[in-house]
């Protein structure tokens, strides 16, 4: 089961479905606030719920990007039956100061009420992908014309709810999960390259992969060597 960044859909996923589909099944989701699910409002618990029940205690694996890493390490640490491991790209156990997280979340609330002013979800994204958090992301392969789908209420909802200022620290928390968590991250993201480096050393069956040549989007900007790990990672033991 895929989880989408935020802007983003389920369709983002198509690429890599298209290299596992002949060994794999994957449910690539639309997150709460976002393309066919942008009137659901939920916040990271009640996504992670939502998933529980749609998997029914059936084994499958959860992937999810920035986003959706968010939401699939919150489903990993509540202990969803039939959870056999999770792949997180981009991904953190959440900010651990107290005064930084309240900081971050007054500026997703802020720019969830900008998003909802203006109107306009294609000049957001704009400003959205223009971040140096993106600059290794060409235009070409952000696909912007999926992100064009969502609507501004839903975009901003997930920012209230979801954003990265509501994710709970659990930092403390990631030896406590028995399955096994790879964390794929871009080797120029080095932001993201510490924070899950300093992850792997917490949780008990943790492995870590940088991808050469990619930034905070790796699953999109090196597609190809991208979906062959997660092969790899998915018929290992």
């Amino acid at each position: 089961m895929a989880c989408h960044g935020f802007t983003q859909t389920g369709e983002s996923w198509r690429t890599l479905a298209t290299h596992l589909q002949e060994s794999h099944t994957i449910v690539a989701l639309d997150l709460p606030g976002h393309g066919g699910s942008a009137h659901v409002r939920a916040n990271l618990d009640e996504t992670a719920a939502m998933i529980a029940s749609l998997t029914a205690g059936q084994q499958f694996s959860l992937l999810g990007y920035s986003l959706g890493a968010r939401v699939a390490l919150t489903a990993t640490l509540a202990n969803i039956e039939g959870l056999t491991r999770s792949i997180l790209i981009s991904g953190t156990a959440g900010i651990q100061d107290d005064q930084e997280r309240a900081q971050r979340r007054m500026r997703d609330e802020a720019l969830a009420d900008e998003i909802e002013a203006e109107d306009d979800v294609a000049a957001f994204l704009q400003r959205w992908l223009a971040q140096p958090l993106f600059a290794s992301l060409s235009p070409e392969l952000a696909g912007e014309d999926e992100r064009l789908v969502n609507t501004p209420a839903g975009l901003a909802s997930s920012l209230r709810l979801s954003g990265t200022g509501t994710q709970r620290p659990s930092w403390d928390d990631l030896d406590s999960i028995s399955v096994r968590v790879d964390l794929i991250v871009g080797a120029q993201d080095q932001r993201y390259v510490d924070l899950n480096t300093a992850m792997v050393q917490r949780l008990r069956h943790g492995y870590l992969h940088l991808v050469d040549e990619a930034g905070h989007a790796a699953h999109l900007e090196q597609a190809d060597r991208v979906a062959a790990l997660i092969g790899d990672i998915l018929a290992s033991e």
